[in-house]
């Protein structure tokens, strides 16, 4: 046996602790299981809560008080971007817009009055690190995952807008981790699903996707985010979670980011298909990484077991180099650091999580009418709602609630609506609508669903005095009268649903 080798075995439970200290798992139950409070106590560093784990204000509280119970500088992350993407709110749908929203009112001080509104309710519930803001330029209309996550199209604005949300977070106490680097925005590809290829030269990304993630380094960021990205104008061969030129040579060289690098889920099968789920962890630490998400869908003490001894034998034979682990344990650790002083004078009381009073206002803002023909706002009477359901963006939680039919019934009585898939058998879409009652069509990235579109085109030819609202990116306006929300968020829907009916 070497000499490296006796050392290594002799230091195994070291390695297992600085292994468990560079994970962020996720678990399951709305209380910490047996196997999370032994954890934090052997050496892991952070958790990562998700909609499954949250039933109110109250109960999440308690959850992460018991978590520093046994770890007071556990690192507790959430994805929790507000808008579509919302796990606080995932039962009602976020009072909050997102990202699309506020870049369409491009007030960069309401969009840091939004941040620090959703930092303050964070840290009282006792989130420390939160998995925000998406900072990608949604350049291609096209793209399944992104969409209303984005600020924008507009590098510079985007840029702008991540700034001021990574400060408003990080002044109400919580973490900032801008997503996904170098950036997801001009993909056709969700890279839960298969791995996206990024096109365009070096210049292309510096004057693009690269434009966002400047800003967030320059704003103070405290973690990135790596995105399962192949971008061969940087790496022709390895996927920027697991690329040493592109975490090492462009984030930390060239940026100059000092903070955390997470990964992005190391179950996604962007990088798991190809690597493996331990060897992509793996493959991620040698590259630059300093915190392996994951529990979005592998959410056992096994699978936890399974990252942190493979991390532990990749030491032992050479594939990774414990000083290489080490720093990233280190890292961590200053940002458990970072989030141990954000907390302290801060208020422990978790509130009610009635909604937030500034997303609503932001949300009225951000709304957007294009009439064609007069007189068809307000609407006359109650109306008729049908709402087109897309295909399932697999970042929204399945289970949060969206639409105009629920605050239009709730503001109007009488309110009536139908949903319809791609699935669905529709002949006449307009069909349940008396003639003189008022008619409107519900959609989400209507440019994007050939279906969907058919689906309008006939409603409208039926009755063109129908009122089209689009909840996603706005890029075919269609109908008599078009209103965009630039978001599907409960607060995008009532805002909605008020301009729809006027002034009561």
């Amino acid at each position: 046996m070497t000499e490296r080798s006796e050392r290594i075995v002799g230091a195994t439970g070291d390695l297992a602790a600085l292994a468990a200290a560079v994970l962020q798992p996720g678990f399951v139950g709305a209380t910490p299981p047996p196997w999370v409070r032994r954890w934090l106590g052997e050496g892991l560093g952070s958790v990562v809560l998700f909609a499954r784990n949250i039933v109110d204000h109250d109960q999440v509280a308690a959850l992460t008080a018991t978590l520093r119970a046994e770890r007071p500088d556990v690192i507790v992350a959430i994805d929790e971007e507000a808008g579509d993407v919302t796990r606080i709110e995932s039962a009602r749908g976020s009072s909050r817009p997102g990202n699309f929203a506020l870049g369409a009112v491009d007030d960069e001080g309401l969009t840091e009055e939004v941040a620090r509104d959703l930092g303050a309710e964070l840290a009282a519930l006792g989130v420390t690190l939160n998995y925000a803001p998406d900072a990608d330029v949604n350049s291609n209309p096209a793209n399944p995952v992104i969409g209303v996550r984005s600020f924008g199209a507009d590098p510079a604005l985007v840029a702008r807008h991540t700034a001021a949300w990574v400060r408003g977070l990080q002044a109400g106490g919580v973490a900032a981790c801008a997503k996904h680097f170098p950036g997801h925005g001009d993909t056709r590809v969700d890279s839960h699903h298969d791995l996206p290829r990024i096109g365009g030269d070096r210049a292309r990304l510096d004057a693009v996707e690269l434009a966002p993630f400047r800003a967030a380094v320059a704003a103070g960021v405290q973690a990135v985010m790596t995105g399962h990205l192949l971008v061969p104008a940087l790496d022709p061969e390895l996927p920027a979670t697991l690329s040493p030129r592109i975490l090492g040579g462009l984030l930390r060289d060239e940026l100059g980011f000092q903070g955390a690098v997470v990964t992005d889920a190391v179950e996604m099968r962007a990088v798991a298909d190809r690597y493996g789920f331990a060897g992509a962890a793996v493959r991620a630490l040698a590259a630059g990484a300093d915190a392996i998400c994951v529990g979005g869908e592998r959410a056992t003490e096994a699978d936890a077991v399974e990252l942190r001894d493979a991390i532990v034998a990749a030491v032992a034979a050479g594939q990774l180099p414990e000083e290489r682990l080490a720093e990233a344990a280190k890292r961590v650790g200053q940002l458990a650091a970072w989030t141990v002083a954000s907390r302290a004078g801060r208020a422990a009381t978790a509130g009610a999580g009635d909604g937030s009073a500034v997303g609503l206002a932001a949300a009225r803002r951000a709304l957007r009418v294009v009439t064609g023909r007069a007189g068809l706002l307000p609407l006359a009477g109650p109306a008729h709602v049908v709402e087109f359901v897309p295909p399932r963006n697999i970042a929204i939680g399945a289970e949060t609630p969206w639409g105009i039919a629920a605050p239009l019934a709730e503001l109007v009585p009488g309110t009536t609506t139908v949903r319809y898939a791609e699935d669905d058998a529709v002949a006449d879409p307009a069909a349940a609508a008396a003639a003189d009652r008022p008619l409107v069509l519900v959609v989400r990235d209507l440019h994007r669903h050939d279906w969907m579109r058919d689906a309008v085109a006939r409603a409208l030819a039926a009755r063109p005095d129908a009122v089209v609202v689009e909840l996603g990116v706005p890029e075919l306006v269609t109908g008599a009268v078009h209103l965009a929300t630039h978001g599907a968020t409960r607060a995008a829907g009532y805002a909605a649903a008020e301009l729809l009916t006027g002034p009561r």
